[in-house]
């Protein structure tokens, strides 16, 4: 499965490889990068070196760096992950940077990610997850169209406490009513 080059106005997302390795350390190491995400493994540099030199090939998704117009820099990654052809289906997953982030490159990935899932793959949903303890990101989804889809309580961490994940989704025919190139 060939891993696509998406285009935008501020960045490009390309798939991973295992020059991304350093940059992907500085995403996965900052602990309030991953509270903020719901990410609770704890990764060694050295599976970060492994998992950016495989990732291109890893099969059932897509993980893409997010990377500046004309630059290679490695600002975060996202990812469309355990896509079901049959359901027609995927996760969204996104982490960037501490630097990185509230600059808009995230926003715009999710948009490029979105055009690939539904124009693309002809998905029919894509979800994703959200730690209660992180409305900012919430809203952030939801400015782009995801609804909230329930809430699973207790299924995460903010540090030593329990939180809920909210769960939230997007619907192929909601995504196209929000594509204003294909009104009329």
């Amino acid at each position: 499965m060939e891993k696509p080059t998406l285009q935008g106005e501020m960045v490009v997302l390309r798939p991973v490889r295992a020059g991304d390795a350093p940059g992907l350390w500085d995403a996965v190491s900052d602990a309030e990068g991953r509270r903020l995400a719901g990410d609770t493994r704890r990764w060694t540099r050295a599976e970060v070196d492994r998992w950016a030199a495989s990732a291109a090939s890893l099969p059932g998704r897509y993980d893409l760096a997010v990377t500046a117009q004309g630059s290679e820099e490695y600002l975060g990654g996202i990812a469309l992950g355990a896509v079901d052809e049959v359901a027609a289906s995927a996760e969204l997953h996104l982490l960037m940077r501490p630097a990185f982030r509230g600059r808009g490159y995230g926003t715009e990935a999710i948009e490029l990610v979105l055009g690939l899932a539904f124009d693309g793959l002809g998905l029919h949903r894509v979800g994703l997850r959200v730690p209660s303890v992180n409305p900012r990101v919430q809203a952030m989804y939801d400015s782009l169209g995801f609804r909230v889809e329930g809430r699973l309580r207790d299924a995460g961490r903010d540090g030593e406490r329990w939180c809920d994940v909210v769960v939230m989704g997007l619907l192929e025919d909601e995504y196209l009513a929000r594509q204003p190139d294909r009104l009329g």
